[in-house]
């Protein structure tokens, strides 16, 4: 018999694509607020909202391990990050704990290190410098994961998730890029291995030239197939303006939303 995986954040684009990978490999359950209803034989939905720790736990029986992407997905205003994945997160990996099930999928961002420029390597250790609130939260969200591990026996694999999509499109996400068949990979690796504890990996592909070093995924046996060097005679490799911290940080965009100050005083 398939696993039993809860996906959580199921209606969005992420999701859409571990759904099209996963095929018939795993039985999904298909958490939302939104509802879903172009179900695969393999797929069934149940609504429930991350700040509802009893809806959570209704999710939860038959359940073998939880992939999740639920909560905000972008900067945002404190209130809204908060709820959704800071107590959201929480919620999520106490209703786990109390309905016996142990294996987490942590979907982490690479805004929990927005604030390293693209011209340093940083690995998967490197210590946190994120980029926005949601950035906070996700470092908020690999802490839960490491305590969860240690304290109660987890196995949890917390994913920096970069840019997945079908092709980079910019010079900024020649770095970040994550295929989708390379998104499931990893994602297969955090629900398969057995005593992983607490790991944290970069969700990217094999990205030659990226300034991040993925030491931690390849020796978990991550062997992504794509590269997005492959793509970047599509992409204009102009150098960076200096100027524009959007351009100079990992993190793009995210940190000049509401910096409040000089992102270059750090």
């Amino acid at each position: 018999m398939p696993k039993t995986i809860l996906v959580t954040g199921a209606a969005g684009g992420v999701a859409g694509f571990l759904r099209h990978e996963f095929g018939q490999v795993y039985a999904l359950v298909l958490s939302d607020l939104r509802i879903i209803d172009d179900l695969g034989s393999n797929e069934r939905f149940q609504a429930a909202d991350l700040g509802d720790i009893d809806a959570l736990r209704a999710l939860m029986p038959g359940v073998d391990a939880v992939v999740h992407l639920g909560g905000q997905s972008v900067e945002g205003p404190w209130d809204a990050v908060l709820g959704r994945n800071i107590v959201g997160a929480y919620n999520l990996f106490e209703a786990a704990r109390l309905e016996g099930v142990n294996r987490v999928v942590f979907a982490s961002s690479c805004h929990a290190v927005g604030f390293y420029r693209l011209d340093e390597t940083i690995s998967a250790d490197a210590y946190f410098k994120p980029d926005s609130r949601y950035g906070v939260s996700k470092v908020f969200g690999e802490a839960l994961g490491a305590l969860y591990a240690d304290k109660y026996g987890f196995d949890v694999l917390s994913i920096r998730i970069g840019n997945v999509a079908e092709r980079p499109v910019d010079r900024r996400r020649l770095t970040s890029w994550l295929s989708p068949r390379d998104l499931a990979q990893l994602v297969r690796i955090g629900i398969e291995t057995p005593r992983i504890g607490h790991q944290v990996v970069f969700g990217m592909s094999r990205n030659t030239g990226s300034c991040w070093d993925n030491a931690a995924a390849y020796r978990l046996g991550y062997a992504p197939q794509d590269d997005s060097m492959d793509h970047a005679d599509t992409i204009d490799l102009s150098p960076p303006d200096p100027s524009d911290p959007a351009q100079v940080y990992q993190g793009g965009p995210f940190v000049l939303a509401e910096t409040g100050g000089d992102p270059w005083k750090r």
